[in-house]
């Protein structure tokens, strides 16, 4: 029987409460970085903590980088995990997966908007998107990131720092958020279930 979950494991911190929030919302993941396992998998998360170029050497060493390309299932990246789905990160000037269109660049930093930006900012829709269902309009999700994807064409949702930045973005059957879902209370739960419930 296939996996119905499989949360890649590119390493960092975030892995284990990411497993726990998937628990308490009656979903079993498995942690893995078995090729065969991702593939098979219902659904896939990429998440990921820390710097860009750490992480795509680490998803390199695994020999994951064309398998994560090449899947066709709804994959969620999370954090740095959305990141890594861009084309390119200014961080460490570092070529990513090439998935989402677009450049992860740094926040701007000022008195009122220190960089990394920790803490609860509002996340506003652009698009519909089934990952916001039966999530209110002005919901507020846990950040902390010092690099950003800027708003696109593909953006779904924006927070705001000194400026605006994509807090949720998509393209065919990849979806990311910035933020961490499972650090995010009731809001990042519902998150979490319209990913993981939603037959999309």
């Amino acid at each position: 029987m296939s996996t119905k979950v499989a949360i890649i494991d590119s390493g960092g911190a975030n892995i284990a409460s990411l497993v726990y929030a998937l628990e308490r919302i009656g979903k079993t993941a498995e942690l893995t970085r078995d090729a065969a396992v991702i593939r098979a998998a219902e659904k896939v998360i990429l998440p990921g903590v820390g710097a860009a170029r750490d992480a795509m050497q680490r998803l390199r060493d695994a020999q994951l980088i064309d398998v994560i390309r090449s899947l066709k299932q709804p994959v969620l990246g999370v954090c740095l995990g959305m990141q890594l789905l861009a084309d390119a990160s200014e961080e460490e000037d570092v070529d990513c997966l090439g998935i989402i269109p677009g450049t992860v660049g740094k926040l701007s930093a000022d008195a009122e908007h220190p960089v990394p930006n920790m803490g609860w900012c509002e996340v506003t829709g652009l698009r519909e998107t089934h990952l916001l269902d039966d999530i209110g309009e002005q919901s507020y999700f846990y950040f902390v990131h010092s690099y950003a994807l800027p708003v696109s064409e593909h953006t779904l949702a924006t927070a705001m720092h000194s400026e605006p930045f994509t807090a949720i973005t998509g393209h065919g059957n990849f979806l990311a958020a910035q933020f961490h879902p499972e650090r995010s209370a009731d809001a990042g739960s519902r998150l979490l279930r319209n990913f993981l419930y939603n037959r999309r």
